[in-house]
């Protein structure tokens, strides 16, 4: 195997987040703006160059694999590309190869993603109240989203919701959003609203701290610390009550870039080391030069001496310019 991914600060990079496309069915607010302007196709990698960025990480210790979007889920072959990346899985070489999704496409290709050998999803979903949904995403999904994540579950992956935490959005509904999600089995996941990307609200009108969703919280259920790590930045506790599991991912109130081992990659081949800096190298150039694999490889090594040791987030004033330009969807959520 060539030599693990190691950045500038002595962090293993095992966790990759490749993005499949920037295009997405819903339009929620935090996210993007309501008439985006998508990539052209033609400026996407191809699933042939996607694979053989896969193999290149998957030789430079990366264990887990997570597609995202956009919406991965509404990109034509995304199915077959799966099926042969999990060749990875069945040598031993990657741990797991999992997905974010909205669920809108969930009920077509739950089937499809267990027989390619995924058996963990993230499910974005901020609301149970159609009303909210519908303001939140515009689009009038919910039903939709629902579906998929029964039919999910049928198929027998395990699903963990994903939801912002939105002060004037779905503040009121999450202790109701984890007892349904943790009485169908499912852990669940807040997250703090990130400042990416222009957008028509104010992200200080919309920032929720966790720590008061926690505190308040803990008035009504007993949170038990636990030591579960899945990959990612969050940090866990079981809800006595429920016998669930929630998860707080904390950019503003509690910086976790310490323990970062993961970098982004966008479906235009552009690599991110940090999701809150718009630092960046070409990736694309290097699959497509003379000599891709050295290439790509001398590329990554420059990713890793410009990786950050910290990410710029912040959210303390009103009118606050985002800490970058691109929206989520482009990075990949």
């Amino acid at each position: 195997m060539a030599y693990q991914l190691t950045d500038k600060f002595g962090r293993d990079i095992t966790y990759l987040r490749l993005s499949v496309t920037d295009r997405c069915d819903l339009r929620c607010t935090y996210c993007m703006a309501e008439n985006m302007t998508f990539l052209p196709r033609r400026d996407l990698l191809s699933f042939e160059e996607l694979d053989f960025l896969c193999e290149a990480f998957v030789q430079r210790g990366v264990r887990k694999i997570r597609l995202t979007g956009g919406e991965p889920l509404v990109r034509k072959g995304l199915l077959p590309f799966i099926q042969k990346l999990s060749r990875h899985l069945s040598t031993g070489a990657l741990d797991e190869i999992t997905l974010t999704t909205n669920a809108t496409q969930l009920h077509r290709f739950a089937g499809q993603l267990v027989d390619a050998g995924v058996r963990r999803i993230n499910v974005s979903l901020d609301s149970l109240d159609r009303d909210v949904f519908k303001h939140l995403s515009r689009r009038d999904a919910l039903d939709q989203v629902l579906g998929g994540i029964e039919a999910g579950l049928e198929a027998g992956l395990k699903i963990k919701i994903n939801a912002v935490a939105l002060k004037n959005g779905n503040a009121q509904e999450i202790p109701d959003m984890m007892r349904w999600a943790h009485g169908l089995g499912m852990d669940m996941t807040l997250i703090e609203v990130m400042p990416m990307g222009e957008i028509a609200q104010d992200r200080f009108d919309q920032y929720l701290p966790l720590s008061e969703v926690r505190e308040q919280l803990e008035g009504e259920f007993t949170l038990v610390d636990t030591p579960l790590r899945t990959g990612g930045p969050a940090r866990y506790v079981k809800v006595e009550q429920t016998g669930g599991i929630l998860g707080f991912i904390t950019p503003l109130t509690n910086n976790f870039c310490a323990g970062c081992n993961r970098v982004r990659v966008t479906c235009t081949g552009q690599i991110y080391m940090c999701l809150g800096q718009d630092d960046r190298v070409d990736l694309r150039a290097a699959i497509r030069s003379e000599d891709p694999l050295s290439a790509l490889n001398a590329a990554l090594d420059k990713a890793m001496i410009n990786k950050p040791e910290a990410h710029d987030f912040n959210i303390k004033n009103p009118g606050s310019a985002p800490a970058v330009a691109r929206h989520m969807s482009v990075t990949g959520g």
